[in-house]
């Protein structure tokens, strides 16, 4: 489908409104975080720039990517998913303002807060996935979805390799929260992208039964995750490639039962596809750095840039459509987004292999992932920041 613009005007749109809905504010400034972050990181390392950090460069960047960047997506995705799920009321107005200023503050803190205590600024960054936990799980727990359970298992976990990172800064307890966040790629993903896809499907009178789900291997893939992220914060190294190349076979196998070829000529589906594509890229990749000594950061950015960055910028362009009230129709620029950043993971991916020069290969992924959500910023500011057109709250 080819994207065309939007028409609505300029009318209604308001800083109040951003705070309607959790997906609004969070995806708004998770977008400006993407763009600032990376060239920040970049100029800091290159030594163009000296920004009072709290921690080390390198270990910011990994955090602000990480539980910045991605916790911002799960707030807003998640808050935004589960309100529906449940039928219960949306968080918004004063309370969304007050969790989003949690965020906010961690971000400051973490760029600006040199010579601050540690307990100030890890205990504001640490205090923000708890608190979205806490909305998601009384919501759940109310409505006695159990289902939904699992994504509170993952979402802890996750949590657990933040304390480890901020209060050791061990590379492993990044890992791990990657291998984290592509589980839950694998719950959520695993969840939309058939779905969705079957949809399309059924609307134009085809067959949806020729994308396939199976609930045991979605459960399989996802304890394997589990049990990968337990063996590599571990050190585990035989057992940990083990587990990795199982669930990229699994992974692989339940992506071939969605038959993703079937939507290449639909962005909002092939992008979705393509991205969760990336997570048995980086789970191989994994594998290849521990018994072949192929560069981490091959696996790290695969999973980073690729798998969270690309399926991120995916979902948020769909959610941002559907939940305003808005045709499934993506603005003009958006597939030029899309494909960016998929670039961006590819050309970052190739360079931890030195197959191009470092310098070279990083300003380039980075100009194209800044690109690609800067297309967004643009498409999407005044979608996110405006009433829905069917009058409808939220």
């Amino acid at each position: 489908m080819q994207a065309t613009p939007t028409t609505e005007t300029e009318e209604g749109a308001s800083i109040r409104q951003l705070f309607g809905y959790p997906f609004r504010i969070f995806f708004l400034s998770m977008t400006v975080l993407a763009m600032l972050a990376i060239p920040v990181w970049v100029l800091q390392v290159s030594g163009a720039i000296q920004l009072p950090l709290a921690m080390p460069g390198l270990f910011w960047h990994q955090h602000e990517m990480l539980f910045g960047f991605l916790s911002a997506a799960i707030a807003g995705f998640l808050l935004t998913a589960v309100c529906v799920w449940t039928q219960t009321e949306r968080t918004h107005g004063l309370r969304l303002v007050l969790l989003w200023g949690v965020w906010l503050a961690g971000r400051l803190l973490l760029a600006f807060g040199a010579g601050l205590p540690d307990w100030l600024v890890h205990g504001v960054n640490l205090a923000f996935l708890p608190l979205v936990m806490l909305d998601t799980g009384w919501r759940v727990v109310h409505a006695k979805q159990k289902r939904q359970l699992m994504i509170l298992v993952v979402l802890g976990l996750l949590w657990l390799m933040q304390i480890g990172f901020v209060t050791r800064l061990d590379p492993a307890f990044s890992y791990g929260a990657l291998i984290m966040a592509m589980a839950l790629i694998s719950i959520i993903g695993g969840r939309i992208t058939p779905a969705f896809s079957a949809g399309w499907l059924r609307q134009r009178g085809l067959d949806a039964t020729q994308v396939r789900m199976v609930p045991a291997l979605d459960m399989a893939v996802l304890f394997n995750m589990v049990l990968l992220m337990a063996s590599l914060v571990s050190g585990w190294q035989t057992v940990t490639a083990i587990l990795a190349v199982t669930a990229a076979v699994l992974m692989l196998v339940r992506l071939a039962g969605w038959k993703g070829w079937l939507f290449r000529k639909e962005p909002l589906l092939w992008v979705l596809h393509l991205s969760i594509l990336w997570v048995p890229v980086a789970l191989l990749l994994l594998a290849g750095s521990i018994l072949a000594g192929w560069p981490a950061s091959a696996w790290t950015h695969a999973a980073g840039t690729g798998a969270v960055g690309c399926l991120i910028l995916g979902v948020i362009a769909r959610v941002s459509l559907g939940h305003t009230g808005r045709p499934l129709v993506l603005p003009r620029g958006l597939v030029t987004a899309f494909i960016m950043i998929h670039l961006a993971a590819l050309v970052r991916v190739v360079t931890a292999f030195e197959a191009m020069p470092w310098h070279a290969g990083v300003g380039i992924s980075s100009l194209l992932w800044v690109l690609a959500f800067g297309i967004f910023l643009a498409r999407y500011t005044h979608i996110l920041a405006s009433p829905r057109p069917d009058g409808k709250k939220g």
